[in-house]
C-alpha cells in the first residue's frame, strides 16, 4: 500500500484526487501538454485519478474530455458523486427543501442585501427533465460577469420560491459588496454547523451543503469504492473548500496561488497551476 514511509518520503499513491479549477487546470481552464502526459502514465499504471469539484456534474465533461478521464468525480463540493464514463449520478446528498428555507432564512438574516441560487441535479449531468440552475435576478455569477448565465442547463431569473422550492445540491450566496472570506465567517456566527459553508472563490459567493458534506466526504465514498486507503491517496487544491479534503488524505498538496487556509492545511505546497504544479509533483512516480 501507498502512503508515508519510514524515511518520511511519499510512496507511489493508489488513488489521486484533484480540484479542478485554480489546481489542474490554467487560467484558460485548459489543462498544460505536460499535465495531459503525466495523467496518461497515470492511467496507464491503472491508478484511478478522480477530479474533485465544486462544479456540478454538468460542468465536468468538458475538463474529462481533454485527459480521456472516465472515472468519478465528486461534484458540488462533495453533493453529488458522478460517473464520467456512464454519465450517470450515482449518488446525491442534497438540501430539502424545509432546510433550505430555514438555511436561507439564516443566512439572509446574517447577510442582509443577498441574493440566491439553487443548484440541483438529474440522473446524467445534463437531464432535461431538471432545471439543474435557478438563480433571482440580481444573483451575481463570479464566473459568468454580473449575473447568473442562461446557458444550456441553466434558467431564466427565478424567484426565490421557485430557488428553494425543490432539494437543491447546492445553495449560492451572492454579494457584491463583501469577500467571500467575510460572507463564510458571518454566515458560519448564524448557521454555526448546522450546514457546511465554504468557498471557491473570493468574489463574494459562498456555497452551502448538508451537513457533514464536503470533498472529503465525497472522496472518502470514491476511496471505499475503489478499496484505496485514506492513507493511499495524495490529493491537489488551491481555496477553503479543498481543506477538508487535504486534511483527509495521506498526502494533501496545495497550489502554490491557493488560499492561505490551504497552504496552512497541506503536507506539500506545490508550484501554481500556471507552473504546472500536480505534474511536478506527479512526475516523481509516473
Amino acid at each position: 500500500m501507498a502512503g508515508i514511509g519510514d524515511d518520511g518520503r511519499v510512496d507511489r499513491p493508489d488513488l489521486i484526487a484533484s480540484d479542478v479549477d485554480g489546481t489542474l487546470l490554467t487560467p484558460m481552464e485548459r489543462m498544460t501538454r505536460r499535465t495531459l502526459d503525466v495523467l496518461g502514465r497515470v492511467q496507464g499504471a491503472e491508478v484511478p485519478f478522480v477530479l474533485v469539484s465544486g462544479r456540478p456534474p454538468r460542468w465536468i465533461p468538458p475538463v474529462a474530455s481533454q485527459a480521456d478521464i472516465t472515472g468519478y468525480a465528486v461534484c458540488a463540493n462533495g453533493a453529488a458523486l458522478y460517473d464520467i464514463g456512464s454519465d450517470k449520478v450515482l449518488s446525491v446528498r442534497g438540501l430539502d427543501p424545509v432546510m433550505l428555507h430555514d438555511v436561507a432564512d439564516a443566512v439572509l438574516s446574517a447577510l442582509p442585501g443577498a441574493h440566491l441560487a439553487a443548484e440541483r441535479v438529474g440522473e446524467t449531468a445534463h437531464d432535461q427533465s431538471v432545471p439543474q440552475f435557478l438563480a433571482e435576478e440580481r444573483f451575481r455569477n463570479p464566473w459568468n460577469g454580473a449575473t447568473a448565465p442562461h446557458g444550456e442547463g441553466e434558467s431564466e431569473p427565478a424567484t426565490r420560491a421557485e430557488v428553494l422550492g425543490k432539494t437543491a445540491i447546492k445553495l449560492l450566496v451572492s454579494v457584491g459588496w463583501m469577500t467571500s472570506d467575510e460572507m463564510a465567517h458571518a454566515a458560519r456566527q448564524m448557521l454555526g454547523d448546522a450546514v457546511d459553508i465554504t468557498f471557491s472563490t473570493n468574489a463574494g459567493l459562498i456555497e452551502i451543503s448538508a451537513p457533514d458534506v464536503t470533498k472529503a466526504s465525497g472522496l472518502a465514498e470514491v476511496a471505499e469504492l475503489a478499496d484505496v486507503a485514506a492513507e493511499a491517496v495524495i490529493a491537489f487544491g488551491d481555496m477553503p473548500n479543498d481543506v477538508e479534503m487535504l486534511r483527509w488524505a495521506g498526502h494533501g498538496v496545495a497550489m502554490a496561488n491557493g488560499h492561505p487556509s490551504v497552504l496552512a492545511s497541506a503536507d506539500e505546497i506545490a508550484a501554481a497551476n500556471t507552473e504546472d504544479g500536480v505534474a511536478r509533483v506527479l512526475e516523481r512516480w509516473f
